[in-house]
């Protein structure tokens, strides 16, 4: 249930600021992405390979994805491999020409233009978590290409194109490195690193035998060969062979860190060599051959080290979650360089006056805590809470912050220090929402949604909570937002929950009522806004899981408004002025931003760049618009660009394979389920129930590249959590439904 939540809630909170604004920076003539960079990036891997101009592009392979950086790190772009840019890759290497990337799930993939566009190549591999490649010489003149996984060694010996498996005499088949060495007689040395030791195989794979004499520490996970010396980092420290691994020698003075994960080797300039190694606790530099190490880690904010690599005279680290860092001093001082590297959801904003009075903080609520820019989105820092946000409100100099497992929190130093206010909400306090209101006694009322008990209000700043919500038939709250009760005493409370639509709440604290009339038979309002109706009077809208419904009248009724809406799973609205007396009122949605200029009649896409179309939150401050998305980070665009250069839908047909989340969801009895497939394919989408067990099958034919749409009913199944599966070619996603009656 938890997960689910993260799914349907994103964008719940909505902070609405009114600006006017007269011009715009050409330079920013479509989305550009702002961060937070580096967060929540396990970087696996490494390769630097040619570019064809005469320079190399250096790729990134992380647990979000491959990246590619063709500035030595200065910034990177999200390369897709296998239609999604969140498969970990955990291994990379170059042959001439191809590129390849092993990943986890999904096994090889071949790009011969420079990561531009990839082929699936595994014909014959029968295990597809690939944690190592290395390419070797076959001694034909031609190359091997062997892949390690955790079941054992597969060999391709035309690029790719078809595998098979080459394990005689590798008694441990958990593959985490090779290592390709001259022999000294004309002939090459192929090592692997496994769980249970290094083997050796003089026969480019055929036969393998364990080469162990020396080694305390059998686990290992990376190798250097730096001339006629090789060296294997293990869980018990660096050890040296000098004589291809027939005996090893441990060589660890100075290095305070054993787990060693990942080396790079390079010139030292003076006619030597310098031998990095990276461990959890940064990187150590020995440049006498392993007998010595020091310590070089200065500016490595993240010491968790993966992977290291040289590009020239760069030295860079792949981190466990803070992304990359490049040293161009061989270490001696490291700077981040993740600029378009990013892994972060962003869920909520929040916008406030400086601390001090000068300027504008822009909050951001992630899965990784809350970052705080104060120059407009270009820079993001991390502030006091590094937990998961679903949910973020300003009231006066107070900050709140809303988890999924731990509550409210409160800042009253923009963000430096965070303290828990629990005093009242239940013993599992996820808060979802916030909205803040005046009290009509000159102070404010603070409300507080949670994903399973309802509404909590707070009159002392978050200090204690008490619930409100005694009559609330759903207590899944999702959104707020609102306005001045009729007559102008007083305010109305409007409840956006799961499945029970909108609940409106009065400032007595006596009444609820449902506003749903109009509304769909299962309304999952994930967002409301009220804007200005153009005539005096105001416009509530809420954004659901079926679209865009608009109210005029307080919600009494609702009217659905979703023409040209292409994708209809509404997370986050936001609205503003136009500078001409109407309204510009976007929506965040699974495809992407949409906006409106005549109060919901009509939308248009406005996602150019915008790479990361699911968004979860918005919000509008200086000018622009800001979009919160999943594992993309922070977006930003200037509103009077999207208000005068309105989009048209793209009619090409899709470019990757893909798998939307289902809605309505929860549902009862039918949701529906939409797909992309990019070329003819064979197509399975099956239901499976929480233990795996097969359901039904959906679909199972062979069908056209374009975009379909599905429908299913489970008018026979009990209530519970369902899974779809939706293989095609080598695409395989898999997403989870709730059944709800």
């Amino acid at each position: 249930m938890k997960d689910f939540f993260r799914l349907v809630r994103r964008g719940g909170f909505l902070f609405v600021v009114f600006c006017l604004f007269t011009s715009t920076n050409p330079l920013h003539a479509q989305w550009i992405q702002t961060g937070p960079y580096g967060v929540n990036n396990n970087v696996r891997a490494f390769v630097v390979s040619p570019n064809g101009a005469g320079g190399t592009n250096l790729f990134a392979g992380t647990d979000a994805g491959l990246f590619r950086s063709t500035d030595s790190g200065t910034s990177w772009t999200a390369i897709t491999t296998t239609g999604s840019t969140s498969i970990s890759v955990r291994a990379l290497a170059v042959s001439g020409t191809n590129l390849f990337a092993g990943t986890q799930g999904y096994g090889v993939f071949r790009s011969t233009d420079s990561g531009t566009s990839w082929t699936a190549v595994n014909t014959g591999l029968t295990k597809n978590d690939v944690y190592a490649l290395a390419v070797s010489p076959n001694g034909a003149g031609g190359t091997n290409l062997f892949a390690g996984t955790y079941a054992g060694i597969f060999r391709s010996t035309d690029s790719g194109t078809s595998w098979t498996a080459v394990d005689s005499g590798l008694t441990y088949t958990w593959v985490n490195a090779f290592a390709v060495s001259s022999n000294g007689a004309g002939g090459t040395n192929l090592f692997a690193g496994t769980q249970g030791g290094v083997f050796l195989s003089t026969n480019n794979g055929t036969s393998w035998t364990a080469v162990n004499t020396g080694l305390t520490g059998l686990a290992a996970y990376a190798f250097a060969v730096s001339g006629a010396n090789l060296f294997v980092g293990t869980n018990d420290g660096i050890y040296l062979s000098t004589n291809n691994g027939t005996s090893w020698t441990a060589v660890n003075s100075g290095l305070t860190d054993l787990g060693v994960a990942a080396f790079a080797v390079s010139p030292n300039g003076a006619g030597g060599t310098n031998l990095f190694a990276g461990t959890s606790s940064g990187v150590f530099l020995s440049t006498d051959n392993g007998t010595s190490w020091n310590v070089t880690s200065t500016g490595l904010t993240n010491t968790s080290v993966n992977a290291l690599t040289i590009s020239g005279t760069n030295l860079f680290a792949g981190t466990n979650g803070n992304g990359v860092f490049r040293s161009t001093n061989s270490g001696t001082n490291w700077t981040a360089a993740n600029i378009g590297m990013t892994n972060t959801s962003v869920y909520a904003f929040a916008v406030s006056p400086a601390f001090g009075g000068s300027g504008t903080n822009l909050f951001a609520g992630t899965d990784a805590g809350v970052f705080l820019s104060t120059n407009n989105g270009t820079g993001w820092n991390a502030t006091g809470y590094t937990g998961y946000v679903d949910a973020m409100a300003i009231s006066g100099a107070n900050i709140f912050a809303g988890t999924n497992s731990t509550g409210a929190f409160r800042s009253t130093d923009s963000g430096a220090s965070w303290a828990q206010v629990n005093t009242g909400l239940p013993s599992y306090p996820w808060v979802t929402a916030f909205a803040v209101s005046p009290n009509g006694a000159g102070d404010t009322n603070l409300f507080a949604g949670t994903a399973f008990k309802g509404v909590f209000l707070s009159t002392n700043s978050g200090t204690s909570w008490t619930a409100v919500d005694s009559n609330l038939t759903y207590n899944s709250v999702q959104a707020f937002a609102v306005s001045p009760a009729s007559g102008g005493s007083g305010t109305n409370l409007f409840v956006g929950t799961w499945g029970g639509g909108v609940v409106l709440y009065t400032n007595s604290g006596t009444s609820w009522s449902a506003a749903n009339a109009g509304l769909t038979s299962i309304a999952n309002v994930n967002a409301l806004a009220f804007s200005p109706n153009g005539a005096g009077g105001t416009n509530l809208f809420a954004g659901t899981s079926a679209g865009v419904f608009l109210s005029t009248n307080n919600g009494t009724n609702w009217t659905a408004v979703n023409s040209g809406m292409t994708n209809t799973a509404v997370h986050t609205l936001a609205f503003s002025p136009n500078g001409a007396g109407g309204t510009n009122l976007f929506a965040g949605t699974d495809g992407g931003v949409f906006l409106s200029t005549n109060y919901g009649t009509n939308w248009s896409a406005v996602n150019t760049g915008l790479t990361n179309i699911s968004v979860n939150a918005l919000t509008i401050t200086d000018a622009n618009l800001f979009a919160g998305t999943t594992k993309g980070g922070v977006w930003k665009r200037p509103l009077l660009e999207m208000a005068t250069l309105v989009e048209k839908p793209s009619t090409d047909m899709p470019v990757h394979f893909s798998l939307d989340q289902n809605y309505p969801n929860p549902f009862n009895p039918t949701t529906t389920i939409s797909f992309s497939l990019p070329f003819k394919s064979f197509v399975s989408l099956k239901i499976f129930d929480l233990i795996g067990r097969e359901v039904t099958t959906i679909v199972s034919e062979e069908m056209s590249a374009g975009n379909y749409t599905k429908q299913w009913n489970a008018a026979a199944l009990a209530s519970g959590v369902y899974f779809y599966r939706l293989q095609a070619a080598t695409y395989t996603e898999t997403k989870k439904l709730v059944l709800l009656r």
